[in-house]
């Protein structure tokens, strides 16, 4: 039900638009309205469904059929969709991409971790074009937590005397950055609490009433300077570069993989951190945010 909201509300943002440059957009390179459908996919997370949803519009702009089938979770409810074939096309991030399919990856910088994706992803898919963009993992802590204990980055997190407890998805009790990951890189011990909102709402109130002291929170995340929370650094490279880069199946040709890296090329760290405070400040819905964006940029 919600991808077929969705897909009304889009319709009815392009009946009502005026002089929008997408509309002027034409096929390219055998994109043809009548071409088969492209399913988008994106994470339960508003600001990969922002993503999907300008992947959506910029697609359906140069003639193609888009079906949108967003929400669907995390990486194990979503790749199996990828490498069946029931999902065409995904905003993923470059380092936690390579992480799931090769865990023990020495690759930690930008080009590094895409050029690594090449030989890590199963047959039948491949990463188009990284964006400048990053949402990258990172571990949060409350300004008053990092005042009180001198924390600038992740290791000094070892020198506090009281016990630890890190929030999180609950997935992350098991990636290679998670409570194993700060033991052996940085000699942190952390208790674990499931916090199942990517960072969100849920997230942060446990951070700020004390009931975690550490969070994971995606760095495009806004409410890290609205609430004047502190990103720890990461000298030891625990978490990897991750750029925003699209997953692409067979479904995916070469004139839509086209229309999609042009808009890899125009989206920016800054951008995202835009969109996503008029998603979670604004309340605005990824369809409009996606509209005012590909508008704003003059692609099509």
């Amino acid at each position: 039900m919600a991808g077929a909201a969705t897909v009304l509300v889009v319709l009815a943002l392009g009946a009502c638009a005026s002089g929008n440059p997408l509309n002027a957009a034409t096929p390219s390179n055998g994109g043809t309205a009548g071409s088969d459908t492209i399913v988008v996919g994106s994470q339960q997370y508003y600001s990969n469904e922002i993503i999907a949803e300008i992947y959506s519009q910029a697609l359906e702009a140069n003639g193609f059929t888009v079906q949108r089938d967003f929400n669907i979770g995390q990486r194990d409810a979503y790749l199996p969709a990828l490498e069946s074939g029931q999902v065409d096309l995904f905003p993923e991030y470059t380092g936690n991409l390579l992480q799931f399919y090769k865990p023990d990856t020495t690759a930690r910088t930008s080009d590094d971790v895409y050029a690594a994706l090449g030989s890590a992803l199963p047959s039948g898919l491949r990463v188009l074009d990284q964006a400048e963009a990053t949402d990258q993992d990172s571990y949060v802590v409350t300004k008053t937590f990092a005042d009180a204990n001198k924390l600038v980055s992740i290791g000094d997190l070892a020198t506090v005397t009281t016990p630890l407890t890190l929030g999180g998805n609950s997935e992350l009790a098991t990636r290679p950055y998670g409570p194993d990951g700060l033991k052996s890189v940085y000699g942190v011990t952390v208790g674990f609490t499931p916090i199942e909102d990517s960072g969100g709402p849920l997230t942060q109130k446990a951070l700020l009433d004390g009931t975690v002291q550490i969070v994971n929170i995606y760095s495009a995340d806004p409410n890290i300077k609205a609430n004047d929370l502190v990103t720890l650094t990461d000298p030891k490279g625990l978490f990897l570069a991750s750029h925003v880069v699209p997953l692409a199946g067979p479904g995916v040709s070469d004139a839509a993989a086209a229309v999609i890296n042009k808009v890899q090329g125009a989206l920016t760290a800054a951008d995202l951190v835009a969109m996503n405070a008029q998603s979670v400040n604004d309340q605005l819905a990824a369809p409009v945010i996606a509209t005012q964006w590909l508008n704003e940029k003059k692609l099509f």
